[in-house]
């Protein structure tokens, strides 16, 4: 058997080595790059779409030819919106703002003929709501009679 207490041949390895790396310093770095003033980032992204002002008869001209599309059945809500070459939020922002504009000139103000009119209906209205109290209270007083609560 070999004797495990002889280490010659292996260090001897280890001192060749040893010697065949001669010990290195740190790598020298290169200067930094002093930071200029805010560079603009450069990115890939395409750029953003120009902003368009449509006019009020070209908006109502836009959202009559979607919903005729969709009406049609031509394709969905999304194809028709994408097919007049505006976003989905701006049609419904256009949509909210002329249902908007059509309400407020739905209510007329009422004229002379009409004000005599609605007068005289808050009249009888008054009067009707006096006749429905009056026999509620009768109606209630009789069953307090009936159920002995007075």
């Amino acid at each position: 058997m070999a004797d495990e207490s002889n280490t010659g041949p292996i260090s001897a390895v280890a001192e060749t080595n040893a010697e065949a790396k001669p010990p290195t310093g740190k790598k020298q770095r290169s200067p930094r790059r002093q930071k200029t003033a805010a560079e603009p980032v450069r990115t890939a992204a395409k750029p953003a779409a120009k902003t368009r002002k449509y006019s009020e008869p070209e908006k109502s001209e836009k959202l009559k030819l979607i919903e005729t599309q969709v009406a049609e059945g031509k394709g969905t809500l999304k194809d028709a919106i994408r097919s007049a070459g505006i976003s989905e939020q701006t049609y419904y922002q256009w949509k909210r703002a002329a249902k908007s504009a059509d309400e407020g000139g739905k209510k007329p103000l009422p004229a002379g003929d009409e004000l005599a009119d609605l007068v005289q209906l808050e009249e009888e209205n008054q009067r009707l709501r006096k006749i429905l109290a009056e026999k509620l209270r009768a109606e209630n007083a009789e069953l307090r009679k009936r159920l002995g609560l007075d």
